[in-house]
């Protein structure tokens, strides 16, 4: 009996063990570092165009990124990162999302000071600011945002009803938006959109009446187009945010 016991927590065992290595195996190995800011949060200039939100997005953990901008389709991507310096680090990490674009020194992440500081142990946060540059391994997860959709951020630059620009906010799932088409409410005559830089589209001139809203995502897998269920209003004004009514995961 017992060495039947034994063999039949072994089996147990055996697959928590696999599990564990597969999910240490999606660890990548690379270099953060930070990049001044006053208030120790993000920039209202970053890459993925996301002005003033990307500044205290994710109570201002963010990042830019470089290979993993991808274009702009790494835009509101999240991921977590660990500090691989155990006499400063607590080994927790912090979650970023990448609001812009950068490169570094064999870096993949240049933080905010928040968020570069989040990675360190009690008390040594100035310790670790004074490195600059850390060792890390980092994995894509998902984002969080309780209580909000993916949100259409109508830029200032559009000009109703002849220019719309817009870009999208809460962005919680761990696909890529890689394309975005726009219809005429009901009668679903597709136009594509333009990425115009890093997380920003645009079209002119824009369909009329209520707009539909449909965007291609991909991962590593497959793609598939998603239609928001919620319409961007026929006057729509520039500056305004609306609701898609939906989340990708």
């Amino acid at each position: 009996m017992a060495s039947s016991s034994c063999f039949s927590a072994l089996l147990f065992v055996l697959p928590m063990l696999i599990l564990l290595y597969r999910g240490d195996s999606q660890l990548v190995k690379s270099r953060a570092a930070y990049y001044e800011s006053q208030d120790g949060l993000g920039t209202s200039r970053g890459g993925c165009g996301y002005g003033e939100f990307g500044r205290e997005l994710n109570y201002g953990d963010v990042a830019a990124v470089g290979r993993l901008f991808r274009g702009g389709a790494g835009c509101g991507a999240c991921y977590q990162v660990k500090c691989k310096n155990e006499d400063l680090c607590s080994g927790k990490g912090v979650k970023v999302v990448a609001t812009d674009h950068g490169e570094g020194d064999g870096t993949d992440f240049i933080m905010s000071p928040h968020a570069f500081t989040a990675m360190a142990k009690n008390g040594k946060d100035k310790h670790l600011l004074a490195l600059g540059v850390v060792d890390i391994k980092y994995k894509r997860v998902p984002c969080q945002y309780p209580g909000y959709n993916i949100m259409f951020k109508i830029n200032e630059s559009s000009d109703y009803p002849y220019y719309l620009s817009l870009v999208f906010w809460y962005t919680g799932g761990q696909k890529d938006i890689i394309a975005v088409e726009l219809s005429q409410d009901k009668i679903l005559d597709w136009k594509a959109m333009r990425r115009s830089y890093g997380g920003v589209w645009d079209i002119a001139p824009p369909p009329c009446e209520n707009i539909v809203v449909r965007f291609l995502v991909s991962d590593d897998y497959d793609s598939q187009w998603v239609s928001a269920p919620n319409v961007i209003p026929a006057n729509w004004k520039a500056g305004s945010l609306y609701d898609s009514g939906i989340q990708i995961n």
